[in-house]
């Protein structure tokens, strides 16, 4: 399998969905590696130090806050998130993420006098547009690159938002409170109309 094939079956394993809920159908790879996969709990993960979990956390914030509905934290990211790093990623990648994440856990209190998680969201979110602007050249911002395969060499920052989007939308708050709920059994519609405030569905079966 690669990657992104991966990263799918980590969402149905970690949130109990199925794979059309997800929006994807599996390959008989995927269905053969889920049939015999491991049953994860993310509350036995204890990947990173505490002063990284706080990191990790304010970050997803910033990509999801809390507003009206839940954000990142209230769906349980973080968590998501190292279990990804501990469990998911390949070598390559845990050693990128591992070294942004030391990065901002050592470089940022000498240059603010605090550490990322006590900043302002304002000031974390210039931290984040920084990183973001240091890694723009990357093919993970492709104009349209939506369904890319997932890329190993992927910056820290690039890392983060994605995790961040996979955790929270196949958690059960992103998907029943974000995304609009339908109980129905799935089927296809190609002509539900959307306005421009309107999200995209989500579906139980």
């Amino acid at each position: 399998m690669n990657r992104r094939e991966f990263l799918q079956c980590a969402a149905i394993l970690i949130s109990g969905v199925s794979a059309s809920q997800l929006g994807f159908s599996l390959s008989e790879e995927q269905q053969a590696y889920l049939a015999n996969g491991p049953d994860y709990n993310t509350a036995a993960v204890n990947y990173f130090t505490a002063e990284q979990r706080e990191i990790v956390a304010a970050m997803a914030e910033v990509v999801i806050p809390r507003t009206e509905t839940p954000g990142a934290i209230d769906a349980g990211v973080p968590a998501f998130i190292e279990l990804m790093v501990a469990n998911w990623l390949n070598d390559e990648e845990t050693a990128i993420f591992m070294a942004g994440l030391q990065d901002i856990e050592t470089r940022i209190p000498l240059e603010s006098g605090k550490p990322f998680n006590q900043l302002s969201s304002e000031e974390q979110l210039h931290i984040m547009e920084t990183l973001e602007d240091a890694a723009s050249d990357s093919p993970w911002y492709e104009f349209g690159n939506v369904q890319r395969e997932y890329i190993s060499d992927a910056p820290f920052i690039c890392q983060v938002k994605e995790l961040t989007i996979w955790g929270f939308f196949t958690s059960e708050e992103g998907g029943s409170q974000v995304l609009r709920y339908d109980p129905m059994p799935m089927y296809f519609d190609g002509n539900i109309p959307l306005a421009s405030e309107d999200s995209s569905w989500s579906n139980p079966l």
